[in-house]
Order: structure tokens, then sequence, then C-alpha cells
């Protein structure tokens, strides 16, 4: 499998373009330390030829662009991307399928609630139902997308995207609202979870032994927001786990035996995104990579 790291960042990217947060003034002045990073997204191959792209980050345009393996090619009207697979129903995962409007075939995998989003919003309805198909997964069901690729959705903890919120929201739940994706190209095992508010005994053994796992790096303390005087939301409190803490993805993610670890989902006040930060350290310590716009890696 090739995996490449379309977008990085949290929603917002980084640097956020009305933040001064002490991280995001680090790059825009330009610091070396830091490097810029678009919305979070992958694109995964087994051949080269035909793509699949991990949730469609509103940035998607800058990200094709960016990335030779998604140009057109061949037939005047043409694109590698043949599929895309939504986690969850959030703006920043979904509203780049508008830049896929172009009447362009292609298939969108993703549970029945996060598809409803897309299905019962009329916006969407730019996307030409005769070429995108939308296919409907069921938790724990293994899909052939044909690409090579056999992908299986599973619930992980987490919450409905900030939109759906109510007075009687439910933080931690496990449902079709959070889904972290299990790949496989037959011989290796690629995990995608960009969201999960815990790192639950049911995740660590449903990752024990993974050969790859891109996992949600939102914040690396679970007050980082609230200490910075920017949200009155704690990492829980917006679905996602921090890094640090007894139930940080630092301590619950060791020792199960994972291959190899890499933090996606980013957020823009999270400090390991300078390089050489001793937030960073920490993570490198803890045998965590912190991927970057453009980060390619062949299982």
């Amino acid at each position: 499998m090739q995996i490449i790291v379309l977008g990085s960042a949290a929603g917002g990217g980084f640097p956020q373009w009305n933040c001064l947060c002490p991280v995001c003034q680090l790059a825009w002045n330009g610091d070396k330390r830091v490097k810029p990073r678009t919305q979070s997204s992958l694109a995964v191959s087994a051949d080269g030829e035909r793509w699949l792209l991990l949730n469609a980050s509103p940035d998607l345009r800058q990200q094709i662009i960016a990335t030779r393996q998604l140009h057109p090619h061949g037939a005047s009207r043409q694109s590698p991307i043949n599929a895309v697979f939504v986690t969850n129903g959030d703006v920043d995962h979904l509203t780049g399928l508008l830049t896929l409007r172009e009447q362009q075939s292609f298939a969108v995998y993703g549970s029945k609630t996060t598809l409803a989003e897309v299905t019962g919003a009329n916006i969407f309805g730019v996307l030409n139902r005769e070429l995108v198909s939308f296919n409907e997964v069921e938790l724990g069901e293994q899909v052939d997308t044909g690409l090579g690729l056999r992908v299986t959705p599973f619930a992980v903890p987490g919450k409905v995207p900030l939109y759906l919120e109510t007075a009687s929201l439910a933080i931690g739940a496990e449902s079709e609202t959070t889904v972290g994706l299990e790949i496989t190209d037959g011989s290796k095992t690629l995990f995608y979870i960009p969201g999960c508010a815990e790192v639950t005994p049911k995740v660590q053994e449903r990752l024990r032994n993974a050969d790859l796992l891109f996992f949600d790096g939102t914040t690396f303390t679970d007050d980082e927001m609230v200490a910075l005087g920017l949200s009155n939301k704690t990492a829980w409190r917006m679905g996602h786990v921090a890094m640090t803490g007894e139930k940080g993805s630092l301590v619950r993610l060791s020792d199960i035996g994972i291959r190899r670890k890499i933090f996606v989902h980013i957020n823009n006040t999270n400090p390991v995104l300078i390089e050489d930060s001793p937030e960073r350290a920490k993570a490198a310590a803890a045998g965590w990579e912190v991927s970057y716009d453009g980060m390619e890696v062949s299982l």
C-alpha cells in the first residue's frame, strides 16, 4: 500500500486563518520550525494508479494540486481518485466532496448516519447521481472497493458533528457517528482514526499489533484551548482524546505492539507542531511521528 497524507491539520488548518495563538504566530512569522498544514485527509492506493481518499477536506483542490499522484492524466477529463470513504459528518471531512462535482465518476462510502448528512443536504445535489454512487456500509462489514483495498469501518468513542449538537449531547458513545477504518491490501493493515474521544480497552484490542496507525492528534493536553483562552471546550468536549494524561494516547496506545504510529488531525494550538519543542520530543520518545502534508508512507 501507498499512503499520502494530503492534509494533517484539524479543522481550520494551520495556521488557522483567524488565530494568533503561540503556535500560529510562529507560522505567520515564517518560522522554519513549523510547517503550514491543510485540513485532515489521506489518500491510499494498492497499485499507485487508483486512489481511495479517506475523508474529503475543504482544502481538497489545493491538496490535489500539491500531489502529483492525483493529477489527471490520459483522457481529456479523468482523475485517479476512484473513491472516498468518510469517517464522520464533520464539516472538515465532508465539504471537499463539493470540489469533486465536475462530472467525474467515483464512489462514496460511509455509515448510513454519515451519508444521510450528504444525501439529505441540497447543496450536495451538485454531485451527479448518475456518476457518483453513495454506498452505505454497516459497521464491522468489510467492503471490497474494487481498488485492491478492503475497508472495514468500526465504531470509536465520539460525538455527533458540531452542527447537530443539542442540549442532550452525549460524548464518548460508540455509534455510526464516529468511525475508524481498517484497511488492508491482503498483506498489510492500516488503521485510520482521525477522531476518537477515548482510547478504551476495546479500541486498544482492535489496534493491537497493527502494522500502521494514523490516529487523532488534535491536542497535546485536554485543557489546551481553555488554557489559551480560545475556547471553553476541552478536547474531550470536542470529541477528541488528548495526547497526554493518564487517559491520553501516549499512554493508552503504548505497549500494544503497533509497529508505526503517526498523529494526524493536529489542531493549530498543539505545540507538537513545533519541530524542536519539548512536546514533540515527548511524542517522539513514546514512539510517535507527527504527520505533515505530503508525507508518504509505504506499507
